[in-house]
């Protein structure tokens, strides 16, 4: 397998395990709004502290950009964290609180279709056949993954909710193809969660504050879900984003309930049905799919840390977009 799809998967089995950290800090009495901002907080500290470390011993900046596109870049992924994350936990959290989880998932996972069409529409890709085939594979095998997990009660407003956080998402996705061409994957993700986390505080500032006072247990689980569902996985998705582009990472990232799933029945004891095991293995059949399209990539490291990005490189990679190279 190569390293972007792999880096897509590694992401996605992260992010999966937040669902189960998350029951866990939950039943060890950690409130959700507490949850959701020091989850961005901690992964902030710990990945600001990542890139100016890695700034003193290499020497070199955390962008190779000077001048008035530096500024945009920086603004633009601390957007992408301050509106985009933000907004997207927002809807989602919203929505999971008039709708099952399981439904709100099925709804969220419309992003891998609205990415692909949108990439295919702004010239980014091609919907070959084997790309079309991973995709209704990925869909279909999401669907019964979450199907089988029982989703029964249906609210309009709940749904539209669910919705809108797929949207964003889409929109989040696509921003961030264009800008991981120009950042590297670790001050790209640093400056994502920054901007989440002062979105999120102002709103906590807002609704009176938060309780710091969550126990051993509860500060653990906390940072599992800081360190191993944001650190690691939002930085492997930038990564694997560059490599794979929009689609191909929309579409592998429906792994991301499979996780759930497995993980949930490792950890928590939950049940995984018949009809979940065909929807995993249908999911499974889309990564191959997906290895069918070999997109010409220049064989060089992925900037997990900070380096310059070599312009033919990044031109190469970027493939064909806007002029302004923004989506």
């Amino acid at each position: 397998m190569r390293v972007g799809p792999l880096l897509i998967l590694v992401s996605a089995t992260c992010f999966g395990a937040m669902a189960v950290f998350g029951k866990l800090a939950y039943a060890a009495g950690v409130p959700a709004p507490t949850l959701v901002l020091l989850r961005f907080a901690l992964a902030s500290l710990v990945l600001v502290a990542a890139v100016l470390a890695l700034r003193v011993r290499s020497g070199r900046p955390a962008l190779p950009v000077e001048g008035p596109g530096r500024r945009r870049l920086v603004l633009t992924a601390l957007a992408l964290g301050g509106i985009g994350y933000a907004a997207q936990a927002s809807l989602y959290f919203a929505a999971l609180e008039r709708i099952d989880a399981a439904l709100v998932a099925l709804v969220l996972y419309t992003f891998p279709v609205m990415v692909t069409v949108a990439s295919v529409l702004l010239g980014r890709d091609r919907l070959t056949p084997a790309r079309a085939a991973a995709l209704l594979a990925a869909t279909g095998g999401t669907a019964l993954v979450l199907v089988g997990a029982g989703a029964v009660s249906f609210d309009a407003a709940g749904v539209a909710l669910a919705f809108g956080a797929a949207l964003t998402y889409t929109v989040y996705i696509l921003v961030g193809e264009t800008t991981v061409q120009r950042v590297p994957a670790l001050t790209l993700t640093a400056l994502v969660m920054v901007g989440a986390t002062v979105t999120l505080a102002g709103r906590a500032a807002l609704a009176g504050g938060i309780d710091l006072d969550l126990g051993a247990e509860g500060w653990g689980w906390i940072a599992c879900i800081a360190l191993v569902s944001t650190v690691v996985a939002s930085t492997t998705f930038f990564a694997g984003l560059r490599r794979t582009g929009p689609s191909a990472a929309s579409i592998l990232s429906t792994f991301e309930p499979v996780a759930t799933v497995a993980l949930a029945a490792l950890v928590l004891g939950e049940r995984l049905t018949g009809l979940q095991a065909v929807g995993a293995a249908l999911v499974l059949s889309s990564v191959l799919l997906v290895q069918l399209r070999r997109r010409p990539v220049v064989d060089a490291p992925v900037p997990l840390v900070d380096a310059p990005v070599p312009a033919a490189v990044e031109e190469h990679a970027a493939g064909p977009r806007p002029a302004d190279g923004q989506a």
